[in-house]
């Protein structure tokens, strides 16, 4: 299985990234979305927010969607069916 990478930035989530997100999940099934120090801040608060991002791309994404926060990484999964 190939995995998809992308990076958040210093404009966050926009648009253009959700986009491009969506853009990758035509390829893969997983996806990695690395996110760099200008997008968060330093120490717990930063983990947080880290927490905070992953709600709303799947909030934006759908049910169809599944993810979770490994350090400052999240890994997004598409389903088949939409997850309760």
């Amino acid at each position: 299985m190939v995995i998809g990478n992308i990076q958040l930035g210093k404009n966050k989530i926009t648009e253009n990234f959700i986009l491009s997100l969506k853009n990758q999940f035509k390829k893969h099934n997983l996806i990695k979305i690395h996110v760099l120090k200008s997008a968060r801040e330093s120490g717990k608060k930063g983990k947080q927010e880290v927490k905070e991002y992953l709600n709303e791309i799947l909030k934006t994404l759908g049910k169809k969607y599944t993810g979770r926060v490994i350090g400052f990484t999240i890994v997004v999964k598409k389903w088949r069916k939409a997850r309760e």
